[in-house]
């Protein structure tokens, strides 16, 4: 929720004119901007916009699918969507929102707006994921120190784009920065990777010091990761006989194995299920 109206208007204009694709936008309602970057992001072509039915939209949820179809057709923008059917969408979620609300399950906070999120330029999806792992420590009450300490982790790990995973790696270290009272004293695995380079370059200067204190004597790569690594496709192709009904399941399972795996076995257990049951013949007289 942190693009702001012209950026994406800009982005927009500059992608239609350098690609031939549909061009799709994806915000949150974080900030309270969305509504309005998605008009713009629509005058200058974008070709969709993802939004929310209004019950489940708002705050780091997607802008209301309603109001953003209302405002499209005052503009003259036929969407193919109608207001009987969405709705009926919508008094259908109400109740289950309500089920999640009363449980705790759905934080009240995230469905508001949270304008701090353009000073520490915190996604939308981000925050969700910070209020969950804070509440899942009981430490809900530490958010405005973790809220300040992401941006500085960004600035130590050399300004990361902070979409997935990096977003989540980040956000993992402001928290655990701020629980454990020291900066840095915990590193994940993933962060440590991140600065031998196993995720590419970073985008600006990443701290001397952390690199330090986290490698130690080892020294970031100075050449692609992915040059390191021997092709596996062939051979993980030939494992998966049996298992892989396509090069996009090899692909999976190269990227998630457990995941992939799991799916894979499960598809084929769902092929073979046996009923067992048994068929009595009525007695006469009965319907």
């Amino acid at each position: 929720g942190i693009m702001g109206p012209q950026e994406a208007y800009d982005l927009i204009r500059a992608l239609k004119s350098n690609v031939k694709v549909p061009v799709f936008l994806h915000t949150h309602s974080t900030t309270g901007l969305a509504p309005m970057t998605y008009l713009k992001a629509v005058h200058a072509g974008c070709d969709g916009i993802d939004t929310a039915i209004s019950c489940f939209s708002g705050g780091t949820s997607q802008p209301h699918t309603e109001s953003m179809q209302y405002s499209l057709k005052q503009m003259g923008y036929e969407t193919g969507l109608h207001e009987k059917v969405l709705k009926e969408i919508n008094d259908y979620f109400k109740p289950i929102k309500s089920k999640y609300v009363e449980s705790g399950q759905m934080d009240a906070f995230v469905m508001g707006t949270e304008t701090d999120a353009l000073v520490y330029q915190i996604p939308g999806g981000m925050l969700s994921n910070l209020i969950a792992q804070l509440k899942a420590q009981n430490a809900i009450d530490k958010l405005d120190e973790v809220l300040a300490e992401t941006p500085v982790v960004r600035k130590d790990l050399g300004y990361p784009p902070l979409v997935t995973p990096m977003s989540q790696m980040v956000g993992v270290q402001a928290v655990a920065n701020v629980l454990t009272g020291e900066r840095y004293k915990n590193i994940s695995k993933e962060i440590k990777a991140y600065l031998k380079g196993e995720y590419g370059f970073a985008p600006g200067q990443v701290d001397e010091e952390l690199i330090q204190k986290v490698l130690g004597d080892e020294k970031p790569m100075t050449t692609r990761f992915a040059e390191t690594l021997e092709p596996i496709f062939e051979e993980t192709k030939k494992q998966l006989a049996g298992l892989a009904y396509n090069d996009e399941d090899v692909l999976s399972y190269i990227a998630f194995p457990p995941v992939a795996e799991k799916y894979f076995r499960e598809r084929e257990e769902s092929k073979t299920k046996v009923v067992d049951y048994i068929i009595q013949k009525k007695p006469e007289g009965t319907v």
